[in-house]
């Protein structure tokens, strides 16, 4: 691994097949709803007719830590890069980095994989007249590019706040050293400011409400919670990664058995008040009480903490050998969530007639599809001269 950290490499690699395992079974799911006259209103693009109640849980489970944990991953070279590159060559691996494929998503890859979402609909367009009149009534396909723009956006804010908020950076850095021996100071802080990021914005506009303004589309609820675990990863990585929070000796990594408790604990917790809603609670009109609302908003703010410090606790402890099954994919995963999609979306629609064969068997033959195509695409374009500078 050289001067690579391979604990935190091989956790960004699980938490990208983590986002191709979610999507290959969200069809399958046992709440999955499909809307043909609006398919874009739809629990997701193709949603099959034969579900497993497990992959709820599996969805839940993602749903409340994987991206604020690739926030935070992604945060963490940040204040490094600034420093050793300046503003101006930041900026141009950025621009190179996340807006070239960005651009790619939203106007090839993603109308190309939402087809296949389309054509369960009313509608009865050719590919080409599909792509036309979504431009032209300005219908835009983020998919898994949302995150990519968000955290472009991320890193452009970082420029600002790593030049006249550096102290900021710098406390966030002590808390993370202090923090070497007793991860529970970090942990308190960034749950705290997680509630307050998230539950004011829950109440105001809801959970599931998107902000969408052209091609730019991202979870409003989460805007904030996404921003606090991004300055976090920054300011743990400012300096001395290996003597704070995350380093592979401290307490983190040693007691990873109580954070893992406390994971499941507090995941536990979250998935009661979201199956006591849809049991209980489904037939209010509105939105929900107040003391559900609430209990919910900290209860998964909580339950992203804990998740996000119990995994990087097993990477930590575990992930540091010579070698692992993650590290082949390592280099190319960064390209396979890019174009991942599309083979999700097309295998899903091509196994909707085949009822023999089950949700389980299902959803792993569109990971392992999915994870083989999109490998192997990626694999061909990281040959293209400059292309390792994209992807």
């Amino acid at each position: 691994m050289s001067d690579r950290n391979a604990a935190l490499d091989r956790a960004r690699t699980f938490i990208t097949l983590l986002v191709l395992a979610n999507h290959a079974v969200v069809a399958y799911t046992a709440f999955g709803r499909f809307y043909p006259n609006h398919y874009l209103w739809s629990s997701a693009p193709v949603v099959d007719s034969q579900r497993w109640i497990g992959f709820n849980i599996l969805t839940l489970f993602n749903d409340a830590f994987f991206m604020c944990l690739m926030f935070l991953l992604s945060g963490l070279f940040v204040a490094g890069s600034l420093q050793r590159k300046g503003v101006g060559h930041f900026l141009r691996d950025r621009a190179l980095r996340l807006g070239v494929p960005f651009l790619a998503l939203i106007l090839v890859l993603m109308p190309i994989a939402y087809y296949a979402s389309y054509k369960l609909s009313s509608g009865k367009l050719g590919f080409v007249d599909f792509w036309i009149g979504n431009f032209k009534q300005g219908i835009w396909f983020d998919g898994p590019g949302w995150f990519i723009w968000f955290l472009l956006f991320l890193d452009l804010l970082a420029i600002p706040v790593y030049f006249f908020a550096p102290k900021l950076i710098e406390a966030i850095n002590r808390l993370s050293l202090q923090s070497y021996e007793r991860p529970a100071r970090f942990a308190a802080a960034l749950t705290v400011v997680s509630i307050l990021a998230y539950v004011p914005l829950l109440f105001q506009v809801g959970a599931v409400r998107w902000f969408n303004w052209g091609p730019l589309q991202v979870q409003l609820s989460r805007t904030l919670l996404y921003g606090v675990f991004f300055f976090a990863g920054m300011g743990i990585g400012a300096a001395n990664i290996d003597r704070g929070l995350l380093a592979g000796t401290g307490a983190l990594a040693r007691r990873w058995f109580v954070w893992v408790i406390a994971a499941a604990l507090s995941f536990g917790a979250l998935t009661f008040l979201v199956n006591f809603r849809r049991m209980k609670l489904a037939n209010l009109t509105g939105a929900p009480p107040f003391w559900w609302q609430s209990s919910y908003g900290v209860a998964y703010a909580v339950a992203c903490v804990m998740i996000c410090l119990a995994v990087l606790a097993l990477f930590l402890r575990f992930g540091q050998r010579d070698n692992s099954i993650f590290d082949p994919v390592r280099d190319d995963a960064y390209g396979i969530y890019v174009v991942h999609y599309i083979a999700v979306l097309w295998l899903q629609y091509a196994l909707l007639d085949a009822t023999a064969l089950g949700a389980i068997a299902k959803a792993l033959i569109v990971f392992a599809g999915t994870l083989a195509s999109s490998w192997g695409v990626t694999i061909l374009l990281r040959k293209i001269p400059g292309a390792k500078r994209v992807l």
